[in-house]
Order: C-alpha cells, then structure tokens, then sequence
C-alpha cells in the first residue's frame, strides 16, 4: 500500500472513530434528557395526587384549634384531646345561637388541653342572604387564617357571629369584612376576598360536608361520632374524655 493511501484509510479510520463518539455522546445526552422528563413528570403527577389530597379530602376544609394553638402547656403523659368538629354556616342564625351558648365554653376546654375543636365552614345559605354573604364571610374567614393564623382565624370566627346579620337582608360588603380583619390586627386581604380567592374551596368544602353526611348546620361530631342533640355537646364531650 503507497503511503497516501495508507494515510487516507488511517484518516477515514479516525474519522470513523470520532464519528462513533459523536453518536455515542449524543445519544448519552438523548439518555439524559428522557430521565430528566420521567423525572418532572413523576414529580408533577405526584404534586398532583398530593395537591388532590389536600384540597378534596374532608381534613382539607378545616382549621383546626387545639392546646398548642391556644398556647397551652400540655403534659407529655397527658390524654389525646378529644377531637371537636363543628360545621357551620356564617348566615346560620342557629350556629350563631351556637356559638353564644358553648363558644366561650369550648375555647377553655381548649386551653386546658381537653379538646381540640376543627371549625368546618359549610357555607350553604347564600340563598338568605341578599349578597352572598355565606360565601363571602367564608372566604374572608379564609383568607384571615392563611394570612394570620389559627388564633386570628378564631377571632375574626367570633366576629363574624357576634355581627351575623338577619337572614334575607345584605350582610356586610368585602370592605367591611377586611375593616373588621385589620381591627383584629389582620392586614394585606384586601386581594384575597375582593377576588374571591377560595370560592373554589368553598365549593369542595360543600362537597365534602355532604359526603361527611350534613345536611344541616351546626353539625357536631365528637371524636367521630354525630350528635344526634348539640345540647348535649358538653355530656358527650365528657363522656369521650373518660373514655
């Protein structure tokens, strides 16, 4: 073989060589970038079971008050609080009765750590309300607790109640609500309710009572169980702390 063609088949060979790196380099990259997709996706599709968890189940639609919340000191030997769930409506003259009647009650039993109490806005009764004021109160509440908290939630809770208006009347506009967050020392709702930030969760909240099996407000289960008579709330709460 003539040396110019030994150095053209041995140029040809390398370019052959490089050729096959190329290939191998591209298609370690194409490898690369296919994980990386079944990776985003994996993380979304698992964002999303976890997202659907959190805004359908029924513990999705609860602010929860219990000892630490109210800033008790619970023994570390002491008994599970006895679980609390109270659905209700802000337009309900019959919760507002509730509230006056076991409100005060419940908070101190509370704070010495005997109850934690889960408040399950159900709002259902924009139809006695001239503007929607179930749902409105209910969104405002909301937007009370993701910007300030269980305690300020609770607050603005007994606000709320202590200034329920009649039913078939207009109830409070937006601006009144958020004047009454910032007297609570609650500021930066203003987007929040004017835009009607959680009138999608209020819906599923809605939802989520029927499954649980309300039809009316208040409804009241201790630790799990339906009471058939709210006047008994107290007897049954006692009867579940000795259990």
């Amino acid at each position: 073989m003539s040396n110019d063609r030994q150095k053209r088949a041995e140029r040809a060979e390398q370019m052959r060589k490089e050729r096959e790196k190329a290939d191998k380099r591209q298609r370690n990259l194409i490898t690369i970038a296919i994980v990386a997709v079944v990776i985003v996706l994996v993380g979304v599709a698992a964002w999303g079971v976890t997202t659907m968890s959190e805004d359908n189940g029924p513990e999705a639609f609860g602010i929860t008050y219990g000892p630490e919340e109210a800033g008790a000191e619970v023994a570390a030997d002491a008994a599970e609080p006895v679980k609390v769930e109270l659905y209700e409506d802000f337009q309900c003259p019959a919760c507002a009765a509730f509230e006056s009647a076991f409100g005060a009650e419940l908070k101190d039993r509370v704070a010495s750590g005997q109850i934690e109490i889960t408040y399950r806005p159900y709002s259902f009764l924009d139809r006695a309300s001239l503007n929607d004021y179930s749902s409105r109160a209910h969104n405002a509440a909301m937007c009370v607790y993701e910007e300030a908290g269980t305690e300020k939630y609770v607050e603005f809770h007994e606000y709320l109640y202590a200034n329920q208006p009649p039913e078939g009347t207009a109830g409070p506009e937006n601006e009144d609500l958020i004047a009454a967050a910032e007297g609570l020392g609650v500021t930066g709702i203003e987007d929040c309710v004017n835009d009607g930030t959680y009138d999608g969760r209020i819906e599923r909240a809605r939802e989520a009572g029927s499954e649980a099996g309300v039809t009316s407000t208040p409804t009241v289960f201790v630790d799990g169980e339906k009471l058939d008579d709210n006047s008994t709330l107290l007897e049954a709460i006692d009867a579940a702390a000795g259990a």
